[in-house]
């Protein structure tokens, strides 16, 4: 592997990209809405409710799905407290995972795509690279910035979340165990399952927008998963956040062979 010129294709990716407004966009927005506008809201609302002793409707079949000690560790609390902080720590988890997904896709979508957009495709295909370096240069380039993402907006949401429990009721809750884990071992792994599928869309396809759309599919398992635990029928705990990540894995080694497998240069070119 001709690792000076894969760091080299990565960077210049990385510093397109975030020159790219198309790309800049989604990237600012989309966390601040989610790591911040959200759960501020949310807690708003929910501190309001605590500070005039309104009841939660039917919290107790809510939170059924919690594991016996979460009851017992804010026991005392009104039922907006506790919802609000079962809401930040165990409900709102899942949509955490589109950050980091998304923001690799985006990256992605603008690797093969937006070169054949700005005419620098051909000079790309003409590197002195293998195409297995050149397709994991392009992988590497947008799984920095969806990583990057992803951290940065556990940081964000953690100070974000404590400061509102802290306004709801008075409690610190982040970081935990279980977000620990979501934001260093599920969250890489569900950015690389982003870009990869993204990746094989843009290496396809003639324009930007065309490779986002195909590699936004990759959310709809999470908005699932999202669905199915705001429904009860299942909670995130730690054994099933590391099994969530470890399937990830897998699914990103599957993704990525297959990409090597079918990726050439060469049909890039024809499709010039």
């Amino acid at each position: 592997m001709n690792w000076e010129s894969v760091w080299a294709i990565a960077r210049k990716d990385v510093s397109v990209a975030l020159r790219t407004r198309a790309v800049v966009l989604p990237l600012v927005i989309v966390p601040l809405i989610l790591m911040v506008g959200i759960p501020v809201l949310v807690g708003l609302i929910s501190g309001m409710a605590a500070r005039m002793d309104v009841a939660s409707v039917n919290l107790d079949e809510l939170t059924r799905p919690l594991p016996p000690g979460f009851g017992a560790e804010y026991a005392g609390l009104s039922d907006p407290q506790v919802g609000y902080i079962y809401f930040v720590v165990y409900l709102f988890a899942p949509m955490y995972l589109i950050l980091p997904l998304m923001a690799s896709a985006v990256v992605a979508a603008d690797s093969f795509a937006g070169e054949k957009e700005r005419k620098t495709l051909e000079s790309l295909a003409y590197t002195p690279t293998t195409d297995r370096e050149l397709l994991f240069a392009k992988i590497l380039g947008a799984w920095i910035p969806g990583a990057m993402v992803g951290f940065g907006g556990f940081i964000v949401y953690s100070i974000v979340a404590n400061v509102m429990t802290y306004y709801v009721a008075e409690r610190i809750v982040l970081p935990n165990a279980l977000w620990l884990l979501l934001a260093f071992w599920v969250g890489p792994a569900a950015a690389a399952f982003g870009l990869g599928v993204t990746v094989i869309a843009s290496s396809r396809v003639n324009t930007f927008q065309e490779a986002y759309q195909i590699g936004s599919l990759v959310v709809l398992p999470l908005v699932l998963l999202v669905i199915g635990q705001a429904a009860g029928a299942f909670i995130l705990s730690i054994w099933l956040v590391v099994l969530l990540g470890l399937a990830l894995w897998v699914l990103d080694v599957v993704v990525f062979a297959l990409a090597a497998a079918s990726f050439r240069r060469t049909t890039l070119m024809a499709r010039l």
